[in-house]
């Protein structure tokens, strides 16, 4: 049908709808696709929705005012804020930091948005948007449907979510911007995203003021330089194994986990004499007190037990020294407990480890722990070398009689920089709101425990790419996967396992749930699986 043939509506819609493009092209919106909303569904969050607080309530975070790496401090009266190199500072500290983008004769974007060319203008906006449908609504409205539903609907999207204050749609949407180098509304929905985020409030605008970290650190630069911008000031050595430990306490992730596998050795173990533990990643050794326990008090006597503790130097900062200090608290341990015990110390990086570190003795029944490590071994993806299947072949020739294996159930690893942004939003949005229902919002001790036991990861899964990205996790299908591989069969869990966590969650919040599918334990957060454990021989 010619245009001189249409009915009368089509053309009235097709006019309207060039008016409002002309309209809204001003408003500093490029063109923003269709996003794929089933990959950021998640029924966890309780808190995604919430009335936007005033601006003395804001998160302060330093954010890139181009894609060429200038900065500028936003002040607020929040407690925190990040400075330029990605350090935590208080909001006595904090100060502005002129950008040289103003004078740059490559400053294509101008200067830094300091407010929203967009919020100001939200009603117009949605009423000519609403005045656009209306007139699509007609007969004839199959006509322009393809012509403006995926730049519409877009839009009509992000700003009904900011409306709303949507926070996890509107961080989903900046993402979305990221992912497809669509600088201009990247920094517009980053400069939203700066009102509605806080370090002090809500599970999800907790989570999201360290996304929108991670979403900032990705624009602001690229390899190598981002890790080294990441790092937040480090605590003391000895604040920081505090905050370890109440996070230890307040969620039973880490107590799930260390039980699933003791549980799995001391069954394996039950006729032996002489046991020999690999442990990589020995960290603070909290997971074999016990452990060594269970064995003092074994029918018979306990058997002499010999714990090789593999960690590096992140590990030792936190512990205020050495393998040493682990080996010392263990030795004493077992002594008041009348256990023979040795301890090596392979102070290493599961990258190094060869077969005459880890000094297995022959007559020594041995068992093999990889409790929230083997997600930091690059695969096959990041080098040829493949240190994770690498130490799975490894482990399988010294013939271990059990080996147990403790992951956080989360797909992170070779995901796109989008599909795993929606995950890590997802995932961690379950884990602060577990935080959230033990630690109140005013303590100080949750701030840090967030900051500095779960934030850099966040930002680490967002913003690095390569070598540099060293949070890389993986479903239980796809280590199941990777152990068949490496020529390993199930080693059933056993019920008195299960039955001694299901004790250990009544002391937590009933939203916990644990499951048993498959010869493998999952606990999880209402609807969300976030650890899984399993053993092999």
């Amino acid at each position: 049908m010619k245009a001189s043939q249409q009915p009368r509506s089509s053309v009235m819609a097709s006019r309207v709808y060039h008016q409002v493009k002309q309209e809204v092209e001003p408003y500093c919106f490029p063109q923003f696709p269709a996003i794929d909303r089933s990959l950021c569904n998640s029924d966890t969050s309780s808190g995604s929705h919430f009335s936007v607080k005033n601006s003395s309530e804001h998160y302060c975070a330093l954010v890139s005012s181009s894609a060429y790496g200038s900065y500028t401090v936003y002040n607020s009266s929040s407690s925190a804020s990040f400075s330029p190199n990605r350090s935590f500072m208080s909001q006595q500290e904090s100060q502005s930091y002129p950008s040289d983008l103003h004078h740059s004769p490559d400053n294509t974007y101008g200067s830094p948005i300091s407010g929203s060319c967009i919020t100001d203008d939200v009603s117009d906006l949605r009423d000519k948007l609403r005045e656009l449908e209306t007139v699509m609504l007609g007969p004839d409205s199959d006509i322009i449907d393809n012509t403006i539903s995926p730049e519409m609907d877009s839009w009509r999207l992000v700003i009904d979510a900011i409306s709303r204050g949507d926070l996890k749609q509107v961080l989903v949407s900046c993402a979305k911007a990221v992912s497809d180098n669509n600088l201009l509304m990247a920094q517009w929905l980053m400069d939203e995203l700066r009102r509605m985020v806080s370090v002090s409030g809500e599970p999800i605008q907790r989570l999201g003021a360290y996304m929108l970290e991670g979403l900032v650190a990705r624009l602001a630069s690229s390899g190598s330089s981002i890790y080294k911008a990441l790092r937040c000031k480090e605590p003391a050595s000895a604040d920081l194994l505090s905050y370890m430990h109440i996070l230890y306490e307040v969620c039973p992730y880490f107590k799930f986990g260390y039980m699933s596998a003791n549980g799995a050795i001391a069954e394996a173990m039950k006729d032996e004499d002489r046991v020999h533990i690999i442990d990589f990643q020995i960290a603070q050794g909290s997971q074999w007190v016990t452990l060594i326990q269970a064995f003092a008090a074994r029918p018979g006597g306990p058997p002499h037990i010999r714990i090789t503790g593999i960690d590096d130097s992140a590990s030792a900062y936190a512990r205020g020294g050495g393998l040493n200090i682990v080996g010392k608290r263990l030795s004493k341990l077992a002594e008041h407990f009348k256990v023979p015990f040795e301890f090596h110390a392979a102070a290493m990086s599961g990258c190094e480890v060869q077969e005459e570190h880890l000094l297995v003795r022959p007559g020594e029944a041995l068992a093999v722990n990889f409790a929230f490590m083997l997600h930091h071994m690059p695969d096959e993806s990041v080098s040829t070398e493949n240190h994770r299947d690498r130490l799975l072949r490894l482990v399988k020739s010294l013939s271990p009689k059990v080996v147990t294996l403790v992951e956080q159930e989360s797909n992170t690893n070779t995901a796109p920089f989008f599909p795993r942004f929606c995950e890590t939003l997802n995932y961690y949005t379950a884990m602060f709101e577990s935080i959230d229902v033990t630690l109140s919002r005013e303590r100080k001790e949750r701030i840090n425990v967030e900051q500095h036991c779960l934030a850099r990861d966040v930002v680490n899964i967002i913003a690095c790419e390569g070598p540099e990205r060293v949070e890389r996790h993986e479903l239980l299908g796809k280590w199941r996967s990777r152990f068949r591989m490496a020529g390993f069969t199930p080693y059933p869990l056993s019920s008195l396992v299960n039955a001694t966590i299901k004790t250990l969650l009544e002391n937590y919040c009933d939203k916990y749930r644990l499951e048993e599918r498959d010869g493998a334990l999952y606990l999880g957060w209402m609807n969300r699986d976030l650890v899984a454990a399993c053993a092999w021989k």
